[in-house]
C-alpha cells in the first residue's frame, strides 16, 4: 500500500486508530513478557545460589563432625 503523505500513513485509510492500538497493545504485552521473564530469571538464579550455599554449609558441617 502506498501513502501520499505521512498523515495518510498514520491514518491507515481510516483504520489508523485500530492499527496503531493493536501495535501498541502488542508492544506492551511483549515488553511485559520480557520484564517478567527477566525478573523471574533473577529470582531463580538467586534461589539457585542460596541452594548451593546451603549445600556447601551442610557439607562443611558434616566434615567438622568427623
Amino acid at each position: 500500500m502506498q501513502f501520499d503523505s505521512f498523515s495518510d500513513f498514520i491514518a491507515m485509510g481510516g483504520y489508523g486508530f485500530y492499527v496503531w492500538l493493536s501495535f501498541g497493545t502488542c508492544a506492551l504485552i511483549l515488553l511485559g513478557i520480557l520484564f517478567s521473564s527477566l525478573r523471574e530469571t533473577k529470582h531463580i538464579m538467586a534461589s539457585v545460589e542460596q541452594q548451593i550455599a546451603r549445600e556447601v554449609r551442610i557439607k562443611n558441617a558434616k566434615q567438622e563432625q568427623i
